[in-house]
């Protein structure tokens, strides 16, 4: 199990059944992968914010994330990303795994991300048409790492 897989999110989780269902997906990756969660300081915004002040709000969210993305197959989440289904995404994350390489998922904040992250994306990855909080983002994101590894282990997983 040398594979490591991190996920890179601006902001904290704060409800307590998010952080439940995390801490139950992280249980279930174990014997999977090493799994890393990254928390970096999103930056305030307020009604108002001119197109110049977001894209310094998103810079300083960048030169937080930026750091924990080296040696790492960098995947974005972002709506305009790449649409797959999960035998698809399976596919993908095992390719890299067969690779032995570490892969960063990176979620951002409501701001979006910052052209850095987008320029040190391997890929973007979009989860859907519909738009989710970016918390329940993560958990629908680890979710979908754990079904991508039953998948990939030929195991069944319906739930």
């Amino acid at each position: 199990m040398s594979n490591k897989i991190q996920i890179v999110a601006v902001g904290k989780l704060k409800e307590k059944y998010l952080c439940d269902a995390m801490a139950e997906y992280e249980k279930r990756l174990s014997r999977f992968c090493r799994l890393g969660i990254v928390e970096v300081a999103d930056e305030k915004n307020p009604k108002g914010y001119s197109e110049a002040e977001t894209q310094i709000a998103l810079n300083r969210e960048a030169e937080r994330i930026l750091p924990h993305l080296k040696n790492s197959v960098v995947i974005t989440l972002d709506a305009k990303g790449l649409k797959v289904n999960s035998e698809q995404f399976s596919r993908i994350l095992g390719e890299y795994l067969e690779q032995r390489r570490d892969v960063a998922f990176v979620i951002g904040s409501s701001l979006g991300l910052g052209k850095g992250v987008i320029e040190a994306s391997d890929m973007r990855l979009s989860m859907s048409d519909m738009t989710f909080p970016h918390q329940l983002a993560r958990v629908i994101l680890i979710e979908q790492i754990y079904r991508a590894f039953k998948i990939i282990s030929n195991e069944k997983y319906h739930k």
